[in-house]
């Protein structure tokens, strides 16, 4: 019975049935992970002030957020040098968000659950988010302007908001000052420096040359001290004002205004103010720019980067994997060098990612953009323009990466063709290219689009080749901004699966950074998903709109 049991075939089909449930759970499991962790990185925890008395020592506070639990079993603890009472079945420790890096060294500490003697939720705690230090946790005494108290007690915590919102609206003017205006002079005064290079080399220096970059050179100037003197009068008025809180501990610490992003107090919040908060959170995460080593702010420049990159990349791959696939199926002859060339094309499709970005640095970047600068940009050396990764290589690696991809769905979507309809086209008196151009590819575009959309899924996901061939761990400048050519080619880029990379590894504190790890992992699941979804729509749509011409 066993013997005819496994003749049937039953055991492999459940075998089967069984890894593919496996597989699933896991694939749920770990995007429900990433789903909950990084969704509930942006709502406002409640902040918890403990008494906390250790053995032996004096009582003491500690002010934060609860972030995690651990509970470790009475024989491991000991094995670890814990001190454990005979009933004592399991060690209890809470990971505390405590804050106020700046005063005691660390913003994260672990504390025993036995050692907690009493823990409330006081309304009146304050989370302050500063653009530097991390949070501050505490109570807020009074706001002072110019040096002088002007509000305090109950008062304080309105004027305070008011006071951020104006800080806020200066610091805005400062950015586009900083960013649009200045950085706009900085890149001129850059262009001119090289114009007046090449005229050097060129020899064509003369006097009247100097005389009219110098007079170039001199408005530039003009504008720039205007802008400077600008921004020293925004940044005196947003200094004006600052915050004075009480620490845990009891210690009172002044904190300007100019380095505050936002006060809050989670405790006082109700329902629909969270979700206001919330809904601001999850704005600032997707189009703000990155502050405190990549661990608090936003990741547009990331969001930017990646989808740039795959555009590009998309241009590029798309008409050569499209031409090379028509031409092994529709012009070559089917012989020995032809399956040799597939081989090769499904084999590349093997290579890992790391030896594309090996190549890229090596050929694309040093050979290649190294022989650019010497023939256009000579002027620019020794500090290279093209011979640099950035955003140009990067695409072209990547490009080469997927191209296997896209010629071998493009090649089986051409295979999949009736030859009775080529026939037909040629019998009406259409020419080979018309029949190809008119009727063969129209047919083979869902193929075409898939293998497209797939290439995007898994550039978008690709890291390793990236950090030889352009990406950087924050990018002082898009690739795109309003400077002439607008396109900058040359600049290096911010990825989000570099950003992942860069924040959960090499972050210098981890815990502060590991739920912006899990948001952003969340928002390049999302794209690649919804990639793919696209694909599947396109093709669904093309297929029925040409089903009647397979018929």
């Amino acid at each position: 019975m066993i013997r005819l049991w496994f003749k049937s075939g039953s055991p492999w089909i459940w075998l089967n049935a069984a890894a593919v449930s496996t597989s699933l759970i896991m694939v749920v499991g770990v995007l429900s992970l990433v789903t909950v962790r990084g969704v509930g990185h942006f709502w406002p925890s409640q902040v918890t002030q403990f008494s906390y008395q250790e053995d032996g020592k004096a009582l003491r506070t500690i002010i934060g957020e609860k972030v995690d639990t651990s509970i470790t079993p009475a024989a491991m603890a000991k094995s670890t040098g814990f001190k454990m009472a005979d009933d004592e079945d399991t060690l209890v420790q809470y990971l505390i968000k405590s804050g106020n890096r700046d005063l005691t060294g660390a913003d994260f500490q672990w504390i025993q659950a036995r050692n907690v003697k009493e823990q409330s939720d006081p309304v009146d705690m304050m989370v302050v988010e500063r653009r530097e230090w991390g949070n501050f946790y505490g109570k807020l005494i009074e706001v002072k302007e110019g040096g002088k108290p002007i509000a305090s007690g109950v008062q304080a915590w309105p004027v305070l908001q008011t006071k951020i919102d104006e800080a806020l609206t200066v610091f805005k003017e400062i950015s586009h000052l900083e960013k649009k205006e200045i950085g706009a002079i900085n890149y001129s005064l850059e262009r001119l420096r090289l114009k007046e290079r090449k005229l050097e080399l060129e020899n064509k220096l003369d006097d009247a040359a100097k005389k009219d970059l110098a007079a170039e050179k001199a408005g530039y100037e003009a504008e720039y001290k205007q802008y400077q003197t600008q921004l020293a009068g925004l940044y005196q008025k947003v200094r004006l004002t600052s915050l004075v809180a009480s620490t845990e501990s009891g210690e009172t610490l002044e904190i300007p205004l100019s380095k505050v992003v936002r006060a809050f107090q989670p405790n006082a919040m109700g329902i629909f103010d969270k979700i206001i908060h919330y809904a601001t959170k999850v704005i600032e995460f997707l189009a703000d720019d990155p502050r405190e080593a990549n661990t608090e702010g936003g990741i547009f420049p990331a969001i930017f980067g990646t989808v740039m990159m795959v555009m590009m990349m998309s241009v590029i791959v798309t008409p050569f994997g499209v031409i090379a696939a028509v031409y092994l199926r529709e012009y070559a002859k089917q012989g020995f060098t032809t399956r040799l060339i597939r081989i090769a094309v499904n084999n590349l499709a093997g290579v890992p990612s790391v030896v594309y970005g090996v190549f890229g640095l090596g050929f694309f970047v040093y050979i290649l953009g190294g022989n650019i600068d010497q023939l256009f940009f000579p002027e620019s050396l020794p500090a290279p323009v093209y011979g640099t990764p950035g955003l140009l290589w990067a695409s072209i690696t990547l490009a080469l990466l997927t191209l296997p991809v896209v010629i071998v769905s493009t090649e089986e979507g051409l295979a999949r063709i009736p030859s009775s309809i080529r026939e037909g086209s040629l019998a009406l008196g259409a020419t080979k290219l018309e029949t190809l151009w008119l009727t063969v590819l129209p047919m083979a575009s869902p193929a075409m689009m898939t293998g497209l959309i797939l290439a995007v899924a898994r550039a978008a996901g690709e890291v390793a080749p990236l950090m030889l061939v352009g990406v950087v761990k924050l990018a002082p400048t898009l690739p795109l901004d309003g400077n002439f050519p607008f396109l900058h080619l040359d600049r290096k880029f911010m990825h989000l699966g570099f950003h992942i990379y860069d924040v959960g590894f090499q972050s210098p504190n981890v815990e502060a950074a590991r739920p912006l790890v899990y948001a952003t992992a969340l928002l390049l699941v999302l794209v690649i998903v919804g990639l793919n979804l696209a694909a599947i729509v396109i093709r669904n749509n093309l297929r029925e709109k040409y089903r009647a011409l397979e018929g």
